[in-house]
């Protein structure tokens, strides 16, 4: 697989992530039927894609790379979503989360 298709799996991980952080918080607990099966469904489909980039790009980066979009991407539908208006300092910290994924992907060594 080329680089190019690992890094689109990535963003389907990222987006599947991101949607079982979403329906994780109204499963409360996996007590809602629901929200509950959306969680594990697409928690399951974002470990699926994740280890398919893992096969193209090495996991320290794959995982790095979703963790901090992932994150990036929580806090979105958590503004939305749930009105949770981040302060200062956590928007400082996520910018630093974005300059680390850039730097990690642009600079850092990407060979397997």
């Amino acid at each position: 697989m080329s680089n190019i298709t690992a890094y689109i799996i990535l963003l389907i991980a990222v987006v599947l992530g991101t949607v079982s952080n979403g329906f994780a918080k109204g499963a409360q607990g996996f007590t809602i039927l629901v929200p509950s099966i959306i969680t594990a469904v697409t928690i399951v489909g974002c470990m699926y894609t994740l280890s398919l980039v893992m096969k193209t790009i090495p996991v320290g980066i794959t995982y790095a790379s979703f963790a901090g979009l992932c994150i990036i991407a929580t806090t979105i539908v958590g503004i939305y979503k749930f009105k949770q208006i981040p302060d200062f300092y956590t928007i400082i910290g996520l910018v630093l989360i974005i300059a680390g994924v850039v730097m990690v992907n642009l600079m850092g060594n990407t060979n397997n």
